[in-house]
C-alpha cells in the first residue's frame, strides 16, 4: 500500500478522544476513502461505512434523516451488532456532501458522544461554501491532496533513511552528491509524468507503462470537468471552460486567467466569474494563486480581488494533457520543450500540500516573482522563484523585489535542478543562514 502522510493525522485524530467529528475534504481520486478504511480497519473492532451517494441512488435511507436518534435508527439497520461503543465503533459518513443536511447534523452527533465518526467528500468544499449552518466547533476539516513527492518516493522504494538524509542536506543548504542528486532528478521527472493521483501511481510501480498511467490520468482529467456538470445550469458550461483553459493559460507568459477570454466577450471583469472560480477551487481540483499588490508580511491582508493564476491539482494530468505519450520531453529535459509550466505546477501543488498559503508579484515597471509565502518564524514575506531551464541565475525581478527595504525580504529561493547551491547575500547585510521549504529535496536553493 501506498505510504500517505494523512494516515498519522487520521491515526492520531482517533487516539485523542476528541468529541470533534474528522472531516476529510479532497478532490475526486485522491485516496481519502482507501485511507480513512484502511485506519479504521486497523484500530476499530467495530467499522461501519455508510456511502450517502449510493444511498442517494438507493434506498435513500438518510435523505430525511434530522435528528440523532432517527440516524441511529438507520444505521442500525445497515450494521446490527457492530453498533457497541465509542472506543470500538467508527462509523464512516462517506461523500457526505450527497446530504447537506447531515452536515449540520455532525454538531449534534458530536454532543451525544455515543460513537465515533469520520466524514469525508469530493465536492465537499463547495457543499461547505454553500451551508449556511456549518457546525464549526464540533468538526476538525483536513484537506487531502495527490501524493506529494516525498510520498511518491517511498512509492518507488525509497526508505526513510535517506528521505531524512536527504531533508537534512536541503535544511542545511547543502549540496547533493552527484550520485544521488542524479538519482533523485531521474525520479523527480518521473514524477512529472507519474503524477500523484494513487491510481496512477500504483499503475505506474506495478508495471511501469504510460500507456495506462495516461489512461487513468484522462479519466480523471473527464472526472473533474464532468463534475461541473452538477453544478447550476446557467454556470455549468463556463466552469467546463475555465477548467479547459487551465493548461493553455500556462503556456501564455503571465499564465493568468484572462477573463475576457473565457467567453470572447468585451466587458467582463473577475466579479463575473467569481463564483465559478470559487467552485474549482473549493472543488480541489484547482491550487489558487492570487496576486499581492503590497508584498508585506501577512500577505492576506493585500491579496488581489481581480488577478488569479490556477494551475491543476496534479502534475500528471497536466503532462498527460500537454504531451500525451511522449514521454523524452520531460525525461530528456528536451531544450525545444518550454517546462515552465509544468514546473511552477508542481512547485504550486507541493506548497499547498505543505499547508501554505499561495500568492504572486506582478509589477509592469519592476517584474513578477512566482510565489510569495507567509514565513511565521520570521514575520516576513518569502518569495520563491521557479527555474527549469539553464537560466537559473537570471531573475532580476527577484533581485529588485529583495533588496527594496519597503518589503522587509529576509531570505528568497530560487528554485532549479542544478545540483550545487549556493548562496548570495542581500546587499548591505549578513544574514544567519535560512531554512528552505520543505518543496522539492533535488532543487537548488539561492539566498539572497
Amino acid at each position: 500500500m501506498l505510504f500517505r502522510k494523512i494516515e498519522s493525522l487520521i491515526e492520531n485524530h482517533f487516539r485523542s478522544g476528541s468529541k470533534k467529528i474528522l472531516l476529510v475534504d479532497g478532490a475526486r481520486q485522491v485516496g481519502k476513502t482507501y485511507i480513512i478504511r484502511h485506519v479504521a480497519q486497523n484500530m476499530f473492532e467495530n467499522f461501519i461505512e455508510i456511502n450517502m451517494i449510493e444511498d442517494s441512488l438507493g434506498d435513500r435511507l438518510f435523505a430525511e434523516i434530522r435528528t440523532v436518534e432517527d440516524f441511529y435508527l438507520q444505521v442500525s439497520m445497515l450494521a446490527g451488532e457492530r453498533m457497541q461503543k465509542k472506543e470500538n465503533t467508527l462509523i464512516f459518513i462517506d461523500e457526505i456532501q450527497a446530504y447537506p443536511h447531515l452536515l449540520t447534523l455532525l454538531k449534534f452527533l458530536s454532543q451525544d458522544d455515543k460513537f465515533t465518526y469520520v466524514a469525508s467528500g469530493s465536492l465537499l468544499g463547495v457543499t461547505l461554501a454553500k451551508t449556511t449552518s456549518i457546525p464549526i466547533g464540533s468538526i476538525r476539516k483536513v484537506r487531502m491532496f495527490p501524493l506529494d513527492f516525498e510520498e511518491f518516493l517511498f512509492a518507488n522504494g525509497m526508505n526513510e533513511t535517506v528521505i531524512s538524509a536527504m531533508r537534512q542536506k536541503f535544511d542545511k543548504l547543502e549540496s547533493l552528491e552527484e550520485s544521488m542528486h542524479d538519482k533523485m532528478m531521474d525520479l523527480f521527472r518521473k514524477y512529472l509524468l507519474v503524477g500523484g493521483m494513487p491510481d496512477a501511481v500504483n499503475a505506474y510501480v506495478q508495471d511501469k507503462n504510460i500507456r495506462s498511467v495516461r489512461e487513468i490520468q484522462s479519466e480523471i482529467h473527464e472526472y473533474y470537468a464532468a463534475d461541473a456538470s452538477k453544478y447550476e445550469a446557467d454556470r455549468r458550461l463556463t466552469i467546463r471552460r475555465i477548467y479547459d483553459m487551465i493548461p493553455s493559460n500556462m503556456e501564455n507568459k503571465k499564465k493568468r486567467i484572462v477573463v475576457q477570454n473565457i467567453e470572447n466577450k468585451r466587458g467582463k471583469t473577475f466579479r463575473d466569474y467569481q463564483e465559478e472560480f470559487e467552485y474549482l477551487i473549493n472543488a480541489g481540483v484547482v491550487s489558487s494563486v492570487q496576486a499581492i499588490s503590497n508584498p508585506v508580511f501577512p500577505l492576506i491582508e493585500s491579496a488581489g480581488k481581480n488577478l488569479l493564476k490556477l494551475y491543476l491539482n496534479d502534475v500528471g494530468i497536466l503532462t498527460g494533457i500537454l504531451y500525451g505519450n511522449n514521454i523524452r520531453a520531460i525525461l530528456d529535459d528536451q531544450p525545444s520543450v518550454n517546462l515552465g509550466s509544468v514546473y511552477e505546477t508542481v512547485v504550486a501543488n507541493e506548497l499547498k500540500a505543505h499547508g501554505y498559503k499561495l500568492f504572486y508579484y506582478d509589477n509592469r515597471s519592476k517584474g513578477e516573482v512566482d510565489y510569495l509565502i507567509d514565513d511565521y518564524n520570521s514575520l516576513s514575506t518569502v518569495p520563491i522563484e521557479v527555474k527549469s531551464g539553464k537560466d537559473y541565475s537570471i531573475h532580476s525581478a527577484l533581485n529588485h523585489f529583495v533588496n527594496n527595504e519597503d518589503y522587509h525580504i529576509k531570505k528568497a529561493f530560487v528554485l532549479s535542478n542544478e545540483r550545487t547551491v549556493q548562496q548570495k547575500e542581500k546587499k548591505g547585510t549578513r544574514q544567519n543562514q535560512p531554512r528552505c521549504p520543505a518543496v522539492l529535496p533535488t532543487q537548488r536553493c539561492v539566498r539572497f
